[in-house]
């Protein structure tokens, strides 16, 4: 069985770094240093070239065993560079019995599987982390691990974390626990995605987009999908595993895909535009739907059977009457939830349109590099030829700034149009 840094596409550089600080808190563990530990990760993150020096410097035997490794960390790449998979790896190799990581032990099979007692893993599915999950969260990190090594945890996108929450995660890494390892997920250090309270107390791990190479031999490898089928899907989703796994496998994924890239041959004029910006609303609305309505029904038939309804005992009408508030507040979560699917469905739409654009782009420069769409190369060379360098780039533009708008919080549709009347403008 591969080891837990296996799907890390990629990212050797990072991998070295994660396995270094793994080996250096086992040898925490190993030094018994239950009472040192909040010493030596409260001291802050250590540079590797600190790291290097402290191992050099110290005589064989006895390298400090906390060089390399502190309490917090930041995880940062673009979308689908393995923010989280690094994250989770990382976890599953603090909890290794044997401190590498090796994918075989309970600690790092629990760990990658969802189920260890002492990893908290933390998915946003609204569009924010509030301050009370964030408390929540923070106060069970803050016991003993029932396991013997760390208290972990990891928080996937990070850079939805609201004021509040981002200042009560903040007081736990300025206070650590003696166990406890916080890692955090997000596209950047910049102050938009993360506190630069909060970045200066932690370590950064920057990742990178995984080649398009790395990206089809995995799929090839982890998920048997055919050769060919893989390199499509790795070129067509810009290094981004999750996606080009979703490509490779998923029929309905790869006919929204041509819907997407079909919108440059329907832009003809201003009634067109409008149209075009409705029908991606609507798939996005439609994605969204059909990949939260199954949760969105479990949720509330559980919901509703704990609070007795159904029941036909005394006081069973009662106390459904009593439950509206409990049955309000799951309709606000799931609506909010529903809200980011839309988004995240529309934001893999506008990547596809601007891989399109790219491309356009670079056939006018001729450039020397791939297209990232190869069957739409073609029409992508033909609006190359109309539109030249600076209107491709003008209309790539559009694009990126529809992105821009509604991680702004834009409303969607507003945005969309805007582009589309953009794009067809030129």
């Amino acid at each position: 069985m591969p080891d837990v840094f296996a799907d890390l596409v990629g990212q050797d550089e990072a991998v070295t770094e994660l396995r270094r600080a793994a080996a250096a808190a086992a040898a925490v563990l190993r030094a018994g240093a239950a009472d040192r530990a909040p010493a030596l990760l409260a001291a802050g993150p250590a540079s590797d070239a600190e790291s290097a020096l402290a191992a050099d410097d110290a005589a064989p035997g006895e390298v400090d065993p906390s060089a390399g490794m502190t309490h917090a960390w930041i995880f940062t790449g673009p979308p689908g560079s393995g923010r989280s998979v690094a994250a989770r790896a990382f976890a599953a190799a603090l909890e290794c019995v044997h401190g590498t990581g090796c994918g075989e032990c309970a600690g790092c099979r629990t760990t990658i599987g969802g189920t260890h007692a002492d990893v908290r893993l933390v998915v946003p599915e609204g569009l924010s982390i509030g301050v009370s999950e964030m408390r929540a969260l923070v106060l069970r990190a803050a016991s003993t691990p029932s396991g013997g090594r760390w208290q972990v945890v990891v928080i996937e996108d990070a850079d939805r974390l609201t004021e509040a929450a981002g200042n009560a995660l903040l007081k736990a890494i300025e206070e650590p626990p003696p166990r406890t390892v916080f890692l955090l997920c997000a596209p950047s250090t910049h102050p938009d995605d993360i506190s630069v309270t909060i970045r200066s107390r932690c370590r950064v791990v920057p990742l990178r987009q995984p080649p398009a190479a790395a990206v089809a031999e995995v799929l090839v490898r982890r998920d048997g999908i055919a050769p060919d089928v893989a390199q499509w899907a790795a070129a067509a989703a810009q290094g981004h595993v999750g996606r080009a796994r979703r490509l490779a496998r998923d029929p309905e994924a790869r006919k929204r895909r041509e819907a997407v890239l079909a919108v440059p041959r329907r832009l003809t004029g201003v009634g067109a535009a409008f149209d075009a910006a409705s029908a991606l609303i609507e798939a996005a609305e439609a994605e969204a739907e059909a990949s939260v309505s199954e949760a969105d029904t479990t949720e509330r038939t559980a919901l509703e059977r704990a609070l007795g309804a159904g029941g036909t005992g005394r006081g069973a009408a009662g106390a459904m009457r009593g439950a509206a508030g409990q049955l309000k507040e799951l309709e606000k979560r799931q609506k909010s939830r529903a809200t980011r699917a839309q988004r995240d469905a529309l934001d893999r739409a506008l990547v596809d349109l601007a891989g399109f654009y790219r491309d356009a782009l670079t056939m006018a420069l001729r450039a020397p590099v791939d297209p990232v769409h190869t069957d739409t190369a073609a029409l992508a060379g033909a609006g190359a030829q109309k539109w030249d360098a600076e209107g491709s780039l003008r209309r790539l533009e559009a694009v990126l700034a529809c992105r821009t708008a509604i991680e702004a919080n834009v409303k969607p549709r507003i945005a969309v149009e805007a582009m589309m009347l953009a794009l067809w403008k030129g």
